[in-house]
């Protein structure tokens, strides 16, 4: 018989999915909330998970890419409310086995669970052929949320059928398009790049079908298309959601057919190549206002790759610090540098709206900044990242300024209580902005928007600033 969790804090739920479980045998571990569904999950091995969205500490589906990473993974079961379409929709795209609804029935509940558990037991039980090492050339972590993109592309990788890549700018998407060709059976042929963003609807038809010797004034030798260039291989459309409307048409013709005629030519040749497609853009939400074609979406999108952003996969930032310090340092040939553990601090705590590509830039700069030091510091980063930082934390309102007193008598008068409360507030503040600003007072400056004398004056009133401070970096 299966072991079976069931993370839930509403009892009466919990009850009826034990009833369903225990009835076929099976054994039954309860967690209320989401730290602890982490740690039992972590701790035994189940065949199933059932999964509550809405939980006292969280939200549920956040645990499900750390359950799909685990080996081997249980069949996970997500439990949504009425009128919570698109949490059932994410958590099935995150690869949840299926999803109940909190007002199913018994019957309903133990059909879900039996199908799950054959369908883990088929699973498991299938011989699985000895894979080669999968190649991921620059695709650095171990985060759970990459993880499970790296068994996506694994999978892909052993088809043919076209995959859309989709995820914010700069989570690197083409390098997962790579990966994908680099572990198929098509490594050994071209990996051909078209640009969608820079490919004119006046020029199309010659960059893609490619044209004769003397086809147009200006075509002094034949030149192939990318399409043929492509044959064997593979062809990446980048950034897919730019292309006109035009252009989106000849892309249509081209995977239907695999067929391209040359400008010039009267002979129509045969492309054999595999399409994989990357956008930021929502395909969907464009096709509904007309300005992506729906039959050609339905093409592309055979395969669905969601990549994560840099905030999902926050476990991988010092692994890729380290990559990019180690990349960085062999190409200007300067001597491998250290980071000081604040600095990877400021990094950890920063939003990243431009992922990976951003981080790698802000390493970049460090590395520039410090290339005679041995050890970077935040001052080393771009400032507009550090003052992002600093804002952030020193808006983080305090849940209590004091201890609850013990007997009413205890509580001071409003007045003095407010009076203490923004004073503890500013000392705050302050310490903060000394100590992300590295005692920087130009920086510090700017950040609280007071004037010099005014920044001195509460320094000192608040003690904060016990010797001199640098006038700037």
């Amino acid at each position: 018989m299966a072991l079976v969790l069931i993370i839930d804090d509403d009892p009466s739920i919990s009850y009826t999915l034990s009833r369903a479980a225990q009835r076929q045998g099976h054994t039954v571990t309860f967690a209320r909330t989401l730290h602890e569904g982490k740690q039992k999950s972590a701790e035994q091995e189940f065949a199933v998970v059932f999964l509550d969205v809405r939980l006292p500490d969280g939200n549920g589906l956040t645990l499900l890419p750390r359950l799909k990473a685990q080996t081997p993974s249980p069949e996970v079961i997500i439990i949504t409310g009425a009128g919570e379409p698109e949490d059932a929709a994410k958590a099935i795209a995150d690869g949840a086995w299926e999803y109940i609804q909190k007002s199913d029935s018994i019957h309903q509940i133990t059909v879900t669970l039996e199908r799950a558990l054959r369908y883990r037991e088929k699973r498991l039980s299938s011989p699985q052929e000895t894979a080669l090492p999968l190649q991921r050339e620059n695709i650095v972590g171990d985060s759970p949320a990459l993880r499970r993109a790296l068994a996506t592309v694994e999978q892909y990788a052993a088809s043919d059928v076209n995959v859309l890549i989709t995820g914010e700018t700069g989570v690197g998407k083409e390098m997962f398009a790579r990966a994908i060709h680099e572990n198929s059976n098509r490594r050994h042929h071209p990996f051909i790049v078209v640009d969608c963003a820079a490919l004119p609807d006046t020029l199309a038809e010659g960059i893609l079908y490619g044209y004769t010797k003397g086809a147009f004034t200006g075509a002094a030798r034949e030149s192939t298309g990318l399409v043929m260039q492509a044959d064997g291989g593979t062809l990446f459309l980048d950034e897919v959601g730019e292309l006109s409307l035009e252009v989106q048409k000849k892309f249509l013709r081209i995977l239907q057919e695999h067929t391209v005629r040359p400008i010039g030519s009267t002979k129509e040749l045969h492309s054999n190549f595999r399409m994989i497609a990357a956008t930021n853009r929502n395909l969907e939400t464009m096709a509904e206002e007309g300005t992506f074609r729906s039959d050609l979406l339905f093409r592309i999108k055979a395969l669905h790759l969601p990549l994560p952003s840099l905030m999902e996969r926050k476990e991988d930032i010092r692994l890729l610090v380290n990559k990019f310090i180690d990349t960085l340092c062999r190409q200007y040939r300067i001597p491998p540098k250290k980071v000081d553990p604040e600095l990877l601090e400021v990094l950890e705590s920063y939003n990243w709206p431009g992922n990976v590509r951003e981080l790698r830039h802000a390493i970049d700069h460090a590395v520039s900044a410090a290339r005679n030091e041995p050890l970077l510091f935040s001052q080393h980063i771009p400032q507009t990242i550090r003052i992002s930082v600093a804002k952030q934390r020193v808006s983080q309102t305090p849940v209590r300024l004091a201890p609850l007193p013990e007997r009413k008598e205890d509580l001071p008068p409003l007045s003095e209580y407010r009076a203490e409360g923004y004073r503890r507030l500013e000392e705050q503040y302050l310490k903060d902005l000394m100590l992300l600003t590295e005692g920087n007072i130009k920086d510090a400056c700017a950040i609280s928007e007071l004037s010099r004398s005014r920044l001195y004056a509460l320094l000192k009133e608040h003690g904060v600033l016990q010797s001199k401070t640098p006038e700037s970096t």
